[in-house]
């Protein structure tokens, strides 16, 4: 079971959470890009590159049985906050359509650039496998 970890007092996360605590089979990811398993691009899009590296992640999930809801931690890389910041709608309307509306702990930074070119964005994702699902 996961576990929200929201000190009292704070106001709430939109989109994230501040913390959470879970105990299992822990999964790791490494960043994944906004390319295909075939590791070609299709887009140039940025929310179109995040939409393709979160399918990415939970292709990578599913490998050792774990499921979005499993995602204790996101970390993003973006190579243009302003262009995050510009697409917030699509990249929520993203987000829910490939993880749901589960909002793990969340970072992010802004990169000057990632090791593929034309990437846009690279995510890392932590997972928790509940042991009574493991």
């Amino acid at each position: 079971m996961h576990e929200v970890l929201h000190p009292k007092g704070w106001k709430p996360a939109v989109g994230y959470s501040n913390g959470m605590a879970a105990k299992g089979r822990m999964v790791f990811t490494g960043g994944m890009v906004g390319w295909t398993g075939d590791c070609v691009f299709e887009t140039d899009d940025f929310v179109g590159q995040v939409r393709q590296a979160l399918e990415n992640i939970v292709a990578v999930l599913a490998e050792a049985g774990a499921r979005p809801e499993h995602i204790v931690r996101l970390t993003w890389y973006v190579t243009n906050k302003a262009e995050y910041l510009a697409n917030l709608k699509p990249l929520g309307a993203a987000y829910k359509a490939t993880i749901g509306r589960h909002y793990p702990a969340m970072a992010l930074v802004q990169v000057v650039a990632l090791v593929e070119d034309r990437a846009k964005v690279e995510i890392e994702a932590t997972a928790v496998i509940p042991e009574e699902v493991a």
